[in-house]
């Protein structure tokens, strides 16, 4: 039965049961394999599930696709809808519910404070306010790979401690099925920029009050940053060696995903990968990230 209950991605919304149409890419990637066995023309199944949105394949050119799946959703699949539109419709459900909830008994919930009736939430090392409304505003930009995260942290944030032990994504209790998408949006753009950028988790502690960490991953690199007070996320990069090419790995704190459903745990990762590829265009050449 599908929940009312809002998730964001980076690129494309899902919730967490699949819905009655099939309308995103990744709603399509949901049902697939996920195995990239190559039998199919775009090769991967992500392109391949692209490729059903787009109404140029169907869904019975998936070889390993159980045949049920295929005569459920038959008929059932729409062209991808404008992002755009999306995302304001989600942040309307978001703000709907917001307003049913006092603020201020969330603070220590959030680890947040008040401002007036308004609740500020430091985010990055910025302070992001929400207001009765819903509206989210910071001294700096605010967009919707970090807004909509942040109104889900507020609205289904159980406040549960942070534990200090870490965890990739795919050993989170709903990570299994973002795993391999997360480490293609995320964890491999974070790695060309530390291979390119060797001052790349200098600035990270400059510009967005990370914490050098010693962990037991024996990285030769490791921060940690807080996009939301309650959902620590760990940067570990192991440096070339030899014929060993460099890594890059995430990791949330094994609380995580009970103050943030596992579709904004997907969207601050590679929202913050996507932030920092724009960071480094905007200022490649220089020697640093910072402006």
């Amino acid at each position: 039965m599908h929940r009312d209950k809002v998730y964001f991605s980076l690129d494309f919304p899902l919730n967490e049961t699949l819905m009655s149409r099939l309308r995103t890419p990744l709603e399509v990637y949901k049902l697939l394999p996920r195995s990239n066995c190559g039998e199919c023309p775009p090769r991967t199944c992500m392109a391949f599930a692209a490729a059903v949105i787009k109404q140029e394949a169907q869904l019975s050119g998936c070889p390993r696709l159980d045949k049920k799946i295929i005569s459920e959703y038959s008929g059932k699949i729409d062209r991808q809808v404008n992002l755009e539109s999306v995302q304001q419709e989600q942040l309307k459900k978001l703000q709907k519910k917001i307003r049913t909830i006092e603020l201020p008994s969330r603070v220590e919930c959030l680890c947040g404070r008040v401002n007036d009736s308004s609740l500020v939430i430091s985010c990055l090392g910025r302070d992001f306010e929400v207001d009765a409304q819903g509206t989210v505003r910071s001294q700096c930009h605010t967009h919707a790979w970090f807004s909509l995260p942040l109104l889900d942290y507020v609205v289904n944030c159980t406040g549960a401690e942070v534990t200090g032990n870490w965890v990739p994504l795919r050993e989170l209790p709903s990570g299994q099925t973002w795993s391999r998408l997360f480490e293609q949006r995320c964890e491999k753009p974070l790695k060309q920029i530390a291979d390119r950028h060797a001052a790349l988790f200098e600035d990270l502690i400059s510009m967005f009050s990370a914490v050098s960490s010693f962990n037991d991953f024996n990285a030769d690199i490791s921060v940690v940053l807080y996009p939301l007070p309650r959902v620590p996320i760990l940067i570990c990069y192991w440096k070339p060696e030899e014929d060993m090419e460099s890594k890059l790995h995430v990791f949330f704190d094994e609380s995580a995903e009970k103050n943030l459903p596992i579709d904004s745990l997907f969207t601050l990762g590679t929202g913050i990968a996507m932030m920092l590829q724009k960071i480094m265009l905007k200022h490649s050449g220089a020697g640093s990230l910072l402006p």
